[in-house]
């Protein structure tokens, strides 16, 4: 027979985080400046006309900003208008608002900056002042479509002819809403929320961003009001974002939604100037692992208790050994076994869930002197 071995029971504990781990949100970033290709048209005499919008000093960006050169209109640019009659080019401003009432689904953003929804004859004012045109400040009414789904729609206007007055000239121009989406990974905490995202361009699978971004929560209102660190986002040509520090409010009336400007220093670094700078980030977190109504992005960590270290006694049978554990029913507790008390290769001979305290689990007799241990988690 063989000599009977001696084993040692040791009571070991895991014990949980009291912090939640990693969460997914979605995200939704659109810029607040709709981007113009040239528009081209035929006036008084067979004379072609071409337009240009920029925000830059020098060069063609499309870029339609708001609270750019005037605060008459939601949005303005300086235009660029020429002419092939005499070849001549003239510079100017336009002023013209976008768009903002209709709000089909009801979460809180126009229609008109998510691409998801549609615009179909929408007018908002305009006026165009340049040397070219019939007047100083010459008024219209501009007309926009985009379908659902599409990137792009179209904004038309007429404006009278410098050459033909009272005649007009219908300038048709294609505009780029600039939208990206994708997860936004955060780990919840009492004072602040550490978040990363990683967003795709709708439309352009080559565009992305990708960083870190993280919030402190409000003293006074930390499941509502929540400010972003200063950070840096990189594009999908390496080029950095730099963004400012913004106020993100909790929707009321869209419980799942945060929302909060994104203010880059240069929101396109392609260019020769700053320009594209202002956006506005969604977050739609539907994760609320209490059931209060917040959601766990600025929800409180929910504390775990963990269970209570186990009670440990071993017997030796005939053909086995009863290992009898004592501890919180329903966790888990994982049976390991090494030949010493200070190896770091513990293996884990067996796994079960409290049924019973105590309960009793029998093992295979071991060939050789062997400690054991219970995790329990």
């Amino acid at each position: 027979m063989k000599p009977l071995l001696l084993f040692f029971a040791a009571g070991w504990l895991f014990i949980s985080s009291a912090a939640r781990g990693a969460e997914t949100a979605h995200a939704r970033l659109y810029c607040l400046s709709p981007q113009f290709q040239q528009a081209v048209a035929s006036g008084s005499a067979g004379v072609q006309w071409r337009m240009n919008l920029t925000t830059l000093p020098s060069g063609i960006n499309g870029e339609l900003a708001p609270y750019f050169l005037t605060s008459s209109y939601t949005h303005s640019a300086y235009v660029e208008i020429h002419e092939d009659l005499f070849d001549e080019t003239d510079q100017g401003v336009i002023g013209l608002d976008v768009p903002s009432g209709d709000d089909a689904n009801g979460n809180g953003f126009p229609d008109f900056f998510e691409i998801a929804e549609g615009v179909t004859n929408q007018t908002s004012a305009g006026e165009l002042d340049s040397y070219n045109f019939y007047s100083s400040g010459d008024s219209f009414q501009a007309t926009w479509n985009r379908a659902a789904g599409s990137v792009t729609g179209a904004c038309s206007f007429q404006v009278y002819d410098y050459y033909g007055y009272p005649n007009t000239i219908q300038f048709n121009f294609t505009f780029t809403i600039l939208e990206y989406t994708g997860p936004l990974t955060y780990t919840p905490g009492t004072g602040s929320v550490s978040a990363g995202i990683n967003l795709t361009q709708t439309g352009n699978p080559g565009g992305t961003l990708q960083g870190a971004m993280n919030f402190d929560k409000s003293a006074a209102d930390r499941f509502n009001t929540l400010t972003n660190q200063p950070g840096v986002w990189t594009n999908a040509a390496l080029q950095t974002l730099a963004f400012d520090s913004e106020i993100f409010s909790h929707d009321s009336t869209w419980p799942t939604n945060y929302y909060g400007y994104v203010y880059f220093s240069d929101g396109d670094p392609a260019t020769s100037d700053a320009d594209y700078q202002q956006w506005l980030l969604s977050i739609d977190d539907t994760n609320d692992a209490d059931a209060d109504g917040v959601p766990d992005f600025s929800d409180d960590p929910a504390s775990v208790a963990p269970p209570r270290a186990p009670m440990l006694s071993l017997a030796s049978g005939q053909t086995n050994l009863l290992l009898t554990i004592s501890g919180d029913i329903g966790h888990t507790n994982l049976i390991q076994a090494a030949t010493s008390l200070i190896s770091a290769d513990w293996q884990t001979a067996s796994s079960l869930a409290l049924t019973n305290d105590p309960q009793t689990v029998s093992l295979p007799l071991p060939s050789q002197p062997t400690f054991w241990r219970v995790l329990a988690q």
